[in-house]
C-alpha cells in the first residue's frame, strides 16, 4: 500500500474541509499512519451498541470518534487563523519545520 506523507501531527488543530462535519475545528487526537487517517476530537461521531458485560454492568449506546481520511482536513495556522496549505522548510542548523504557506510563520505544536 502507497503511504503518503501526513504532515499532520498529535496535538495539532485542523479543520474539516469535507464530509457531514464540514466545517468543524478540533484537536488531533491520534494518527494512524498505515491508514493514512486521523482522529479528530468531537468529529465523525459514531454510535455503538454494547452489550452488558463484567466491565460494563448496563449496556447502551456509546458514542465515540471515528477516524477520517487525512486528506479531508487542513492545518490551522495560529497566525492566519485559517486553514492552510504547509511547507517544509529546513533551518540553519538542519532542522525541518512546517511553515504556513501565506503568511511564511512556522507552525509548531
Amino acid at each position: 500500500m502507497l503511504q503518503n506523507k501526513c504532515r499532520i501531527k498529535k496535538d495539532d488543530k485542523v479543520k474539516i474541509i469535507t464530509g457531514k462535519d464540514n466545517g468543524k475545528v478540533g484537536k488531533v487526537l491520534k494518527v494512524i499512519r498505515k491508514k493514512n487517517r486521523i482522529l479528530v476530537e468531537n468529529a465523525n461521531i459514531v454510535k455503538r451498541h454494547s452489550k452488558p458485560s463484567a466491565q460494563n454492568r448496563q449496556g447502551g449506546i456509546v458514542e465515540s470518534e471515528a477516524p477520517i481520511h487525512w486528506s479531508n482536513v487542513m492545518l490551522m495556522c495560529n497566525k492566519c487563523i485559517a486553514p492552510v496549505r504547509i511547507k517544509m522548510k529546513t533551518l540553519d542548523d538542519g532542522k525541518k519545520v512546517r511553515v504556513c504557506r501565506k503568511c511564511n510563520e512556522i507552525i509548531d505544536t
